[in-house]
């Protein structure tokens, strides 16, 4: 954590945090608490678990499995363009060659 970081309270599920952090990330860290939270109300709301602990928890491995998901889908989609690159480059290259072909 840098210097200029300064202690802030954010409010998760109830609950009150005093965290450390820079001035330029304070919007970004409300936004995580606030997102947190959502997370943690409808874990908790659903009465399925019970317990912060378990509640957070419970929301952690849910947001981590979204983003596991969500860098699943963006390495098919980089792995479908660049696919896509290279059958573009050989159509090029063949192109070319037979334009040189031509010259001759």
């Amino acid at each position: 954590m840098s210097s200029n970081a300064k202690p802030m309270r954010v409010h998760i599920l109830d609950k009150e945090y005093l965290i450390a952090c820079p001035d330029d990330e304070r919007e970004a860290l409300f936004a995580s608490a606030e997102f947190l939270t959502g997370k943690m109300k409808e874990i908790r709301d659903s009465g399925k678990i019970v317990g912060a602990d378990r509640i957070a928890v419970m929301a952690a491995l849910n947001m981590a499995h979204e983003l596991l998901g969500q860098k699943n889908v963006k390495d098919d989609y980089q792995h479908q363009i660049s696919q896509r690159i290279r059958a573009l480059q050989e159509k090029i290259d063949v192109a070319l060659n037979q334009g040189n072909q031509l010259e001759l």
